[in-house]
């Protein structure tokens, strides 16, 4: 997890051309964060249980353009249900959308719209 000193915890994934521009983005404005890989250690059940409440559901969650996600098929992710989903997504880290940011305040972003991270961290 982060530390005080880093801020910000952004799960990333190195060959995401989108956490690259998340990543580039940050530096450029000098803010501090915690980079952990996404695959390798995906963000833990009760950090998915409260992006899956803050963004609405699963629609910000899913990576759906993702290898682990066309394997499992839309349609068998559709049929699950909450606690399937949130299982899911802690136990493979390509299925949740990236970059994944989560705040000091335990505020959650996923994906990378610069206005909406401009709004959220100034």
């Amino acid at each position: 997890m982060a530390d005080d000193q880093a801020g910000l915890v952004l799960y990333q994934y190195a060959g995401c051309g989108t956490c690259r521009k998340a990543l580039a983005w940050l530096r450029e404005r000098q803010i501090p964060f915690n980079a952990i890989d996404i695959t390798s250690s995906p963000p833990s059940l009760d950090l998915l249980a409260a992006a899956h409440e803050q963004l609405g559901g699963f629609g910000r969650l899913f990576n759906t353009s993702g290898q682990s996600y066309r394997a499992l098929g839309a349609a068998t992710v559709k049929a699950m249900d909450r606690e399937t989903a949130l299982a899911a997504l802690a136990a493979d880290g390509r299925l949740i959308k990236r970059p994944f940011l989560v705040t000091t305040s335990g505020r959650i972003l996923t994906g990378f719209r610069p206005e909406e991270w401009q709004e959220l961290l100034g």
